[in-house]
């Protein structure tokens, strides 16, 4: 395998990257775990069979952007508690930048407020690093469909995941990471349900001025320019569930 050095300073690290040319026609994975000990296993497990590749190892979220940006892998195999930089810093880094990627998040158990978050932030699938290889092999082909993959769990337990992602918790992270203030959110229920500025100033007591500061604030920290926009965003990402 022609390989590249590492350029982490970080001796757990021990990237290696391999020429995408070289690999032709086989899936091309991208592992993300800070145990070096794990990321070799797992790399020689996965190059052992015929239509796989592994074209780069990182040590955390961060290396694990830098090199699905630079490799575009097709699979990222990504653990999500690394100690530098998580792999959901990673997730929510590849979802701004509209990455094709397919992630597999490798985890010790399912969290589901965690695995749901992960899932929100464009996951295709967890396998839990207790599972059977074949397990592990199957999620790949799986995800490279295009479907999803929830470890050896059943189709129940993968509806129940997905509707973790309207637990308090994960709602409440979703916010945050949006900086919405609470009357923000009330503003935006209150646009969804189809009420006008001045409906909505009633409603609150406030001004009609001052609904329109805070619909700018709005739709500055949310990326969106209307009030159609902002109410796709809100239902998408569930902001106002719960109010």
């Amino acid at each position: 395998m022609s390989a590249f050095p590492s350029h982490s300073d970080d001796p757990r690290s021990a990237v290696q990257v391999i020429d995408p040319h070289t690999v032709g026609d086989k899936i091309r994975i991208l592992i993300a775990d800070d145990h070096p000990i794990f990321r070799d296993g797992l790399r020689k497990l996965l190059e052992a069979e015929q239509g796989l590749s592994v074209v780069g190892e990182a040590a955390d979220g961060e290396e694990a952007v830098k090199y699905v940006r630079q490799l575009e892998p097709d699979i990222c195999l990504l653990d999500l508690v690394m100690r530098r930089s998580s792999g959901l810093d990673a997730l929510r880094e590849l979802a701004i930048s509209h990455s094709t990627v397919s992630t597999i998040v490798l985890a010790a158990a399912i969290e589901k407020d965690q695995i749901g978050m992960a899932f929100q932030l464009g996951a295709r699938g967890v396998v839990l690093k207790e599972s059977a290889t074949q397990s592990l092999l199957e999620s790949i082909a799986t995800v490279k469909r295009g479907d999803y993959w929830v470890g050896r769990e059943s189709v129940p337990t993968l509806v129940q995941v997905l509707r973790s992602l309207q637990s308090p918790a994960v709602r409440e992270e979703r916010r945050t990471y949006f900086n919405l203030t609470r009357r923000e959110l009330q503003v935006i229920a209150a646009v969804a349900g189809g009420y006008t500025n001045r409906d909505i100033a009633l409603k609150f007591s406030l001004s009609e001025q001052t609904v329109k500061h805070h619909l700018t604030h709005i739709f500055d920290k949310l990326g969106v320019s209307n009030r159609l926009e902002l109410v796709i965003f809100s239902i998408s990402h569930r902001l106002t569930d719960g109010l």
